[in-house]
């Protein structure tokens, strides 16, 4: 099925510098709201503490909430409305030990009854999470998104580069190279970090281009996505990291379909501007790319606007990552391939045909 025309010809690699130019404006601003925030509003999942959520029947702010509990000892907890406005729903945060959190619902919900009346609020869940735990999760977390691309980097060197030696060498230089760096004593953030540079660096130096735009899109789609939670300042928890998981999922997916056609254009024509073939190759995947994009987009459109607080954040990271995802393997994985080749022309080595 095809609703843009065949013969269509957008000049999509002419505005890679552009493209370029807005997604690191993006990251760098999500960055810088990261550090003034002074880190993500990371939730109970990760920063332990107990979450209380709770459903008013009557408008009602934050500041009147903390002045109904002032005498429980959460007083000066984190409180924050969810939903809509008319949900009047709020969340609250507080660091109170394990023993007391076992009491606390009871406790809040009579200061509650008796500020508001009877019948007035219901508390819809309560959520305890020691900080050793929070800690733990907060670590697999990292990992799961550092292994989900390190095996789609292995992947794609050996779907696209057609190199699977080459993609044992890598590996074996990664597990090397994370080893050594865990005997630096560095906290788990910087070790994924490096491990990531490490991944990048040994695509270039291994000649992967494939493996190495396909990567560099990835991160590029879960950076302006935490970003941008960290901008509206919004709660990044399990539920999020599973999100992060599936945009890398839903946008090396996209990738794939750009490269697999970027390849047999290479097999049909090795001859010819290598700048006009990945243009081509973009324009003829387009209608392809759009109907999957927006069909996946108008469902979770409807999740976020339908499906209640609880998966709101959830839709929300999906919506953002859906979007972000399809203009990098559009802008950001395609491209890639061009300054690959490029450099490598400027360097003399022999241009790669798949």
């Amino acid at each position: 099925m095809e609703f843009i025309r065949p013969d269509i010809n957008i000049n999509f690699v002419g505005m890679r510098g552009k493209a370029v130019s807005f997604s690191v404006l993006l990251i760098l601003l999500g960055a810088l709201a990261i550090v003034w925030r002074g880190g993500l509003n990371m939730g109970v999942d990760f920063s332990g503490g107990t979450l209380i959520q709770v459903k008013f029947s009557q408008a009602t702010t934050p500041d009147a909430i903390r002045d109904a509990l002032k005498d429980l000892g959460i007083g000066r907890s984190a409180i924050q409305q969810v939903g809509s406005g008319s949900d009047n729903e709020f969340i609250v945060r507080s660091d109170i030990s394990e023993e007391k959190a076992k009491r606390v619902s009871d406790d809040i919900q009579a200061r509650l009854d008796q500020a508001y009346g009877p019948g007035k609020t219901t508390i819809l869940r309560v959520e305890m999470v020691g900080p050793k735990v929070g800690q733990d999760l907060r670590q697999k977390a990292l990992l799961a998104i550092y292994y989900a691309l390190l095996f789609i980097a292995l992947y794609i060197s050996g779907r696209f580069e057609l190199k699977w030696g080459t993609s044992g060498v890598m590996a074996a230089a990664l597990l090397l190279g994370v080893y050594l760096l865990g005997l630096t004593g560095l906290s788990m953030t910087y070790l994924i970090i490096g491990a990531l540079v490490i991944t990048l660096v040994l695509c270039w130096i291994l000649k992967l281009p494939y493996a190495l735009g396909a990567v560099v899109a990835l991160i590029h789609d879960v950076f302006i996505t935490v970003g941008i939670f960290a901008l509206l300042n919004k709660e990044f928890n399990l539920t999020i990291v599973a999100a992060l998981l599936t945009i890398v999922g839903y946008s090396l997916n996209d990738t794939i379909i750009v490269y697999d056609r970027i390849r047999e254009n290479l097999r049909g024509s090795r001859k010819g501007d290598l700048k006009d073939l990945i243009n081509r190759s973009i324009n003829q995947t387009l209608s392809r790319t759009l109907l999957t994009s927006g069909t996946t987009l108008l469902v979770v459109l409807f999740l976020f606007l339908l499906g209640g607080t609880v998966i709101h954040d959830f839709a929300f990271a999906l919506l953002v990552g859906i979007i972000v995802g399809t203009y990098s393997s559009i802008f950001i994985a395609s491209p890639l391939l061009i300054f690959y080749e490029d450099w490598a022309a400027a360097k003399g080595i022999a241009k790669r045909r798949a």
